[in-house]
């Protein structure tokens, strides 16, 4: 039986181009809800596109949060967006909205739903220092690092995510404290109880889905989108151009790829990631599996979640 004092939540997860936006358009309709971004590139103001955030359109149809605020040179958390996400989740709910969570972003989604320890923040010059290694040694080489200093995390790292392996090289040296110690300290509980539904769709049905994305991407004007936000923020090292996508294109811009050799590392390196989402999200026995058309099962699962106690 379910805590009913904690809040209920519907989530859609799984992995990129599934479909999940769409699925919450619909599901937010119906229910009277809002939805809260849980994709760690969509939280970047300047690519709308290539990170597909709702277009103004799909904006307008029902509350929308968390998209598109964060600035190029800022980086997000997993806790920082759990302390939002959650304080987004009450207010929907107070105003009588549905909090519909939608994103890709697993180690976001854990935050938010299992909670995640107090760690001290990472000063600002230490957190530049160890972007500013990875952009020259690469993310593998600062990995075989973290297996040297703490393995037990760097077992839990892709040794290309730079984003997470700068992020427990950082704790270590601000802490002295191995970023997998932290990890195991008790948390409080989130006070959010979620239905968590999973786009299900095999990587090889997903990725000629993904092509034909990259190029409406492309089409839709993700190059120029790209230069206009490299005139605000020219430093590759930023945090809003190690997106997939982003980091691409700023290859393109800077002449050191043509459009074409762009678009197949965009192609090859977002199946990569949709692959370990797959494999992220299918450790989890309590995500419900289902096609992303299947909406209307979704509507059901929801009440019968909703009304139970």
């Amino acid at each position: 039986m379910r805590d009913p004092a904690t809040q209920r939540v519907l989530c859609l997860a799984g992995p990129t181009g599934t479909g999940k936006s769409a699925a919450a358009l619909f599901l937010a309709r119906e229910l009277s809800g809002g939805v809260i971004n849980a994709d760690s590139r969509q939280a970047y103001r300047d690519f709308p596109i290539i990170t597909a955030q709702p277009t103004d359109t799909e904006r307008a149809s029902c509350p929308h949060a968390l998209y598109g605020f964060l600035d190029c040179t800022e980086k997000l958390s997993a806790g920082a967006y759990a302390e939002l996400g959650r304080t987004q989740v009450v207010d929907f709910a107070a105003q009588g909205l549905v909090p519909i969570v939608v994103g890709g972003t697993g180690l976001y989604l854990d935050a938010l739903f299992s909670g995640m320890p107090e760690m001290p923040p990472v000063p600002p010059e230490i957190s530049l220092r160890w972007q500013k290694r990875c952009a020259l040694e690469g993310p593998q080489a600062l990995h075989a690092l973290l297996r040297e200093r703490d393995p037990a995390c760097a077992a839990k790292i892709h040794p290309n995510d730079s984003q997470r392996i700068t992020r427990a090289l950082e704790m270590e040296e601000t802490t002295g404290t191995p970023l997998s110690v932290w990890q195991k300290r008790p948390v409080p509980p989130s006070g959010l109880t979620p239905l968590i539904i999973g786009m299900d769709m095999s990587l090889t049905e997903l990725t000629p889905l993904l092509e034909k994305r990259i190029d409406a991407m492309l089409a839709a004007g993700a190059v120029t989108e790209a230069k206009a936000a490299l005139a605000r923020c020219p430093d590759e090292r930023a945090p809003g151009w190690s997106g997939i996508g982003c980091a691409e294109l700023f290859s393109h811009l800077a002449g050191r790829v043509s459009l074409d050799e762009c678009r197949e590392a965009w192609i090859k390196n977002t199946r990569a990631y949709a692959k370990r989402q797959i494999t992220w999200f299918k450790r989890n026995p309590a995500i419900h599996w289902l096609r992303p058309d299947a909406v209307g099962t979704m509507l059901e699962k929801w009440r019968e979640f909703a009304g139970s106690c």
